[in-house]
């Protein structure tokens, strides 16, 4: 209803009743994806109280949406003298910041520029790609807002639904050529002190842009795929059906799914083939357009597909594959010798198993290694991969004890010094707390090492020193340090 007052044009509430409003479930609005550019007229022809309600309806229009990419992303372009942008559309991904953001915007003053602020905002909305849904809300006193009928049909050619929110003070003509179509929902002039009302119905139009009512495939494989849309029906008596075929009358698959829903798997899907989804929304409120989209399932891959080696030492290796599929493979067998004569050995594996790890390996030895996958269709695959096993870490080539005092023994030692990283050296301690109890010491000494003073030494302890390499640990040697019949003497 449109009331004309004192020369000013007000626009009252039209929808006044809330049934009369589209209902959706809260999780609708976290599946709108798009850029929102609010134009906002920050001249001197704007009081400063206009200016602050302005803000203030933008705040608590945009609170509800989830922000970010994926969803709704924010920008604020100021119109004056100059354009200013306040922040761009990747500046706030939480609606805390955005909100506070908005608290502590401050007007530009100056002429009213709008061209200028215009040029500047079909620069951002179209740098961000022609797959993203784009909103201009334009939000002005309409005071000589200048030639921008040439500038809003570009934005709008180029997929930029313009709304429009007018203070009731400009030239309503201008603002009906520049929105894109409905105008009901798309165009409102409103008192400042009245604007909180249309705040429903801008959310609303907005949503019926970016929540678009799409069917999408956000995943697939060769035998399954996840269909994901915007809830528009909430649970209850509402519900979706759900249709998917390959085309052939006779594989027609029927699903009813609970009103609430936002995606549905399909599974015992034909591998390389294409489908067609039909969603359509059932609901006793009002009537809703059927969703459809076409997807091809992935060509079937057999396992193995991918052969990997790890864990490579001197006499072992492990043997990764995928994917693994138990469902369709029986077992796996893994066959390896090495290059170019050596014995054939076999390990049997059932299906859920996708890795074994080969030992007994020959240091410094390449072998071939090769999976085989016994399907339940009877069809066999295999795949091989060369390995190579690291070689043999030199020992370590002498340790010696040699008493010192009581309870005290100089360890010394001699080692291939090539590609040496250090040593580690353990021998067993005598509890102080406890003459019949020992514990266990070990410290990591440098290459430069061949020597350590050991003290506290437990009746006939253990010393052991090992070479440190930087491809792992090599043979150590170990001595018992034991203790003769004067008590005073080791050896």
């Amino acid at each position: 209803m449109k009331c004309f007052l004192l020369g000013c044009v007000f626009v009252w509430a039209m929808l006044q009743q809330s049934n009369m409003h589209l209902t959706l479930p809260a999780t609708a609005l976290n599946c709108c994806e798009g850029n929102i550019l609010i134009l906002l007229d920050s001249s001197g022809s704007v009081a400063n109280y206009e200016f602050s309600r302005l803000l203030r309806f933008a705040a608590e229009l945009l609170h509800p949406f989830s922000l970010g990419r994926g969803h709704v992303r924010v920008s604020l372009l100021h119109v004056g003298t100059t354009p200013h942008l306040e922040f761009g559309l990747d500046a706030h991904n939480k609606q805390e910041s955005l909100q506070k953001a908005l608290q502590s915007v401050k007007q530009l003053q100056g002429d009213t520029n709008t061209e200028a602020a215009l040029r500047v905002a079909q620069h951002l909305l179209t740098e961000t790609g022609t797959d993203v849904l784009k909103i201009l809300l334009w939000l002005t006193d309409g005071v000589q807002p200048g030639e921008v009928d040439e500038l809003m049909s570009e934005l709008k050619a180029q997929g930029v639904s313009v709304l429009a929110v007018s203070t009731v003070h400009g030239n309503y003509q201008v603002l009906q050529r520049a929105v894109t179509p409905p105008l009901e929902s798309h165009l409102y002039s409103v008192d400042i002190d009245n604007i909180d009302i249309i705040t429903e119905d801008i959310r609303e139009a907005i949503i019926k842009i970016i929540c678009a009512k799409r069917l999408r495939v956000v995943q697939v494989t060769s035998h399954s795929a996840v269909l994901q849309w915007c809830p528009v029906i909430s649970a209850g008596s509402s519900f979706y059906k759900l249709l998917y075929s390959d085309g052939n009358r006779n594989t027609v698959i029927r699903r009813n799914l609970p009103g609430g829903s936002s995606f549905a798997e399909l599974t015992h899907l034909r591998p390389n083939t294409t489908y067609t989804a039909l969603l359509t929304p059932e609901s006793n409120q009002r009537l809703f357009d059927t969703l459809g989209v076409n997807f091809t399932t992935l060509p079937d891959v057999l396992s193995p597909s991918v052969v990997s080696v790890s864990d490579s030492g001197p006499h072992q290796i492990r043997v990764s594959w995928g994917p693994l599929q138990p469902a369709q493979v029986q077992r796996y067998m893994v066959e390896y010798g090495a290059i170019p004569s050596g014995p054939i050995q076999t390990v049997k594996l059932d299906s859920q198993k996708n890795s074994t790890l080969l030992t007994d390996l020959d240091p410094g030895t390449q072998y071939l290694v090769t999976v085989s996958a016994l399907h339940v269709d009877g069809k066999e695959r295999a795949m091989s991969v060369k390995a190579c096993t690291q070689k043999a870490l030199p020992a370590l080539a002498d340790l010696q004890l040699t008493p010192v005092e009581h309870q005290e023994a100089q360890v010394t030692w001699q080692a291939h010094e090539e590609g040496l990283r250090g040593y580690w050296l353990s021998w067993e301690r005598e509890n102080s707390l406890s003459s019949s109890k020992s514990s266990i010491s070990s410290a990591y000494l440098p290459p430069t090492s061949r020597s350590m003073r050991l003290t506290h030494l437990s009746q006939s302890s253990r010393v052991c020193v090992s070479p440190v390499y930087s491809s792992g640990r090599g043979d150590g040697i170990c001595c018992t340090a034991d203790k003769q019949r004067d008590s005073s003497q080791w050896g």
